[in-house]
């Protein structure tokens, strides 16, 4: 049977809810523990700042090892063992004696423990949702902006009564929850995998004794033991081929720069508010104002890019909103006081929310839908070194400096960069494409490229798939004209 769409998918929903609290928005809580670490163990920003860093980074890098173990054992006991290793990380933190211990044990358990929670639950709702699949993303997705909201005013609250030792295991203590999102997510069985077989012998490169050994297996034993080395080889290079397309270079390059400017202001917003005379409450609460705006800006600007008006420029929206984020943190180091970093809050957090909710959309539009999956899990992952070197780059230039200008500055520009870079490219792409034209209007040009095969090689030799497809459609309007 196909995707449900309702009955258990709801609380398959609610469990993937559940994780997004308590992975993204307690990673983005613990900026709320930098001042306490530093002043605790006498530490300067640079290393101080590893730690977030270093759980960014494992949650990045280890997300494909948690799709492999829920598919190889089973998404309950991917997500389970996640929560065990990342509630292990927090408790064993709140014992620490050094930064060294904090980079191990909140730093790269608690990080691995998030990945291995992460994607698979995001997998689930893909499984049982098709037609409301947007609506249950949507809610899903939430998770991470109302935790923020929520978490951070009690995670200080906490370290105040507590102190950061109490605060750590009262979190480790509540990241166990995970075990009871995992317990969740029932499995499913799909039309589409029991197909999987039977298509998969129909391939011309598999030959007739590996097609009576799988018609001997189970559909459940794993298929790869059948492949040969030629076979896995094609099916790797016919999934990723879109790595060499100059397009999709050019937007890899781009979220770097944007993945680097965006994650330290997560670090520094608090510090930053603290070092100019905001109380302690009031710089949690400009926390919560992010995590909250981030959800209005993921639904609304994603409603408004599906209108017609703004459907067919949804690439300059994603520009649009990546570059006012960078505008927002050139600004920030004129901002001295509370009444001031509320409307910064709103308004980064509202395009960082917005942003996100592109990338998808961008990707597609530069690889095409059926290499889609393949192409975001390279753009997340290409989200790890940035979040890894910002955060330190940052702290090291406060610290060298002696104020917070110069990273926010450099966090700025990067995202500007980020945003002019793909703007350039897309402009580029225009000027090409009515230059196309220009030659397709040209009679004796045409007739001559299209009647002189040596010709027309020559010059579609350098013209990419989409742009030859342009050209052939516009001729043959004329043609029929």
């Amino acid at each position: 049977a196909g995707p449900p769409d309702g009955g258990w998918g709801w609380m398959i929903v609610a469990g993937c809810f559940l994780v997004t609290i308590c992975t993204r928005a307690v990673t983005r809580c613990i900026s709320i523990f930098f001042v306490e670490f530093q002043a605790y163990f006498g530490q300067d920003y640079a290393r101080t700042a590893w730690i977030h860093s270093i759980v960014d980074c494992a949650t990045m890098l280890c997300a494909p090892l948690g799709s492999l173990i829920s598919n190889h054992v089973s998404c309950q006991v991917g997500i389970m063992l996640g929560g065990l290793l990342a509630s292990t990380g927090l408790i064993l933190s709140s014992f620490a004696t050094s930064l060294e211990h904090l980079y191990l044990s909140l730093g790269v358990l608690t990080g691995l423990g998030f990945a291995l929670c992460y994607s698979p639950a995001i997998a689930m709702v893909g499984k049982y949702f098709n037609k409301r699949k947007a609506l249950a993303y949507g809610i899903a997705m939430s998770g991470s902006g109302i935790g923020t909201f929520i978490l951070a005013p009690v995670v200080q609250l906490l370290i105040e009564q507590f102190s950061w030792r109490g605060a750590l295991l009262i979190l480790g203590g509540f990241v166990l929850n995970l075990c009871v999102c995992g317990a969740l997510m029932r499995p499913i069985a799909l039309k589409e995998d029991r197909k999987t077989a039977p298509e998969f012998l129909e391939q011309d490169y598999v030959s007739k004794a590996q097609k009576q050994d799988l018609k001997q297996m189970s559909i459940c034993s794993p298929l790869i033991k059948a492949w040969s080395h030629e076979c896995l080889c094609y099916c790797s290079w016919k999934e990723y081929d879109f790595l060499l397309m100059p397009g999709f270079m050019t937007l890899a390059v781009s979220v770097l720069f944007m993945a680097y400017g965006c994650s330290p202001l997560f670090v520094y917003l608090v510090p930053y508010a603290l070092s100019v005379g905001v109380s302690h409450h009031q710089a949690a609460f400009l926390m919560s104002i992010l995590g909250v705006i981030d959800i209005i800006g993921n639904i609304t600007f994603g409603w408004l890019t599906d209108r017609r008006c703004l459907k067919k420029h949804r690439h300059f929206c994603y520009l649009f909103a990546v570059g006012m984020d960078g505008l927002c943190c050139l600004f920030l180091p004129v901002l001295q006081n509370f009444p001031l970093l509320v409307p910064f809050s709103f308004t980064f957090g509202y395009f960082d929310g917005a942003y996100v909710t592109l990338i998808p959309v961008v990707t597609a539009d530069v690889v095409g839908t059926s290499s889609l999956s393949s192409a975001l899990g390279v753009v997340y992952f290409l989200h790890a070194i940035p979040y890894l070197v910002s955060p330190p780059v940052a702290g090291w230039l406060v610290d060298t400096t002696g104020s917070y200008t110069a990273s926010f500055l450099l966090c700025g520009f990067s995202m500007i960069f980020s945003s002019t870079l793909l703007c350039f490219a897309r402009l580029a792409k225009k000027v090409k494409r009515t230059h196309l034209r220009s030659l397709s209007n040209d009679t004796d040009t045409k007739q001559h490229i299209w009647t002189n095969g040596a010709i027309a090689y020559s010059v579609t030799a350098e013209l990419d798939q989409k742009d030859v497809e342009f050209l052939a459609a516009d001729t043959n309007s004329h043609s029929n004209r």
